[in-house]
């Protein structure tokens, strides 16, 4: 399978999880963007050099996902594509910041590497919450749930509108892939590439267009059709969010890796 197919298989298969009964879809899409928003709060208001104090964190993304049925796994396998940049940001930390921070096990670890792990770990946390929160909402009701939230219409738009011209992208480009794979398994040169990206983006602009003209002829103002069940504010959604903000409150002002590290010690003992 080629990497064009692997990327359809992957955003069809965030759409197909967004399809499904479970509770955490049963919720209102706006419990889970703030629930979700004040999670990424909490994980960026840490130290920068914080790294142990982020781990209890990692129980609301699995939480979540448990309460959506979404696999870890497949969350994971998403997670690939964010760590590199992740990685890129911090990785001359180590250099810039040489002066030892703490001692593990009788070694000095500097305050770059601390630093470094600090962004790798809020990398994974926030990236895991929002795939979750897309996987469990689906991008029409995620923007939805934006747009009724306050956020301008035309960004909502945007968002929607990218959503489905990346999957209308991926698909020209495979259908371009495979008609080139039909006349010839010749290795592409950078003028074939080129040419095939000239032709890709005529193609999805002639495409975009009238897409665009049929949206007009049925008479689009610029308002999406909320797909799946309507917006209903309910009690257990506010027994959801106010749960997770204490829950985040309690987690940020208590440092869980040192309370747990006690009672593991005296456990020992």
């Amino acid at each position: 399978m080629s990497r064009i197919e692997t990327l359809l298989g992957e955003i069809h298969a965030l759409d197909a999880s967004a399809g499904q009964s479970t509770w955490l879809s049963r919720r209102d899409p706006r419990a889970l963007v703030l629930a979700t928003l004040a999670f990424i709060l909490t994980v960026v208001s840490f130290h920068r050099y914080t790294v142990a104090a982020l781990l209890p964190l990692a129980l609301f993304p699995v939480v979540l996902a448990h309460l959506g049925n979404i696999p870890l796994r497949r969350i994971g396998s998403k997670l690939k594509i964010a760590l590199p940049f992740a990685l890129m940001i911090g990785m001359f930390n180590p250099l810039s910041d040489p002066l030892p921070r703490v001692e593990v096990l009788g070694h000095a670890i500097s305050g770059g590497w601390l630093s470094l792990a600090s962004i790798l770990v809020r990398t994974i946390l926030t990236v895991a919450a929002a795939l979750i929160l897309i996987a469990c909402l689906g991008m029409p009701r995620l923007c939805a749930a934006l747009d009724r939230l306050g956020m301008p219409r035309i960004l909502t738009n945007q968002l929607l509108f990218m959503h489905r011209y990346l999957l209308l992208l991926a698909s020209e480009m495979q259908s371009m892939n495979l008609a080139r794979e039909l006349r010839s398994n010749k290795p592409m040169g950078l003028r074939i590439y080129a040419s095939l990206l000239g032709q890709l983006l005529l193609r999805v602009l002639e495409r975009a267009q009238r897409i665009h003209q049929a949206m007009l002829s049925r008479g689009f103002t610029g308002l999406m059709p909320v797909i799946g069940r309507p917006l209903a504010w309910q009690r257990q959604d506010t027994v959801f969010l106010a749960i997770c903000l204490v829950t985040f409150v309690w987690m940020r002002s208590a440092d869980l890796s040192a309370l747990l590290g006690h009672a593991l010690m005296k456990v020992l003992a």
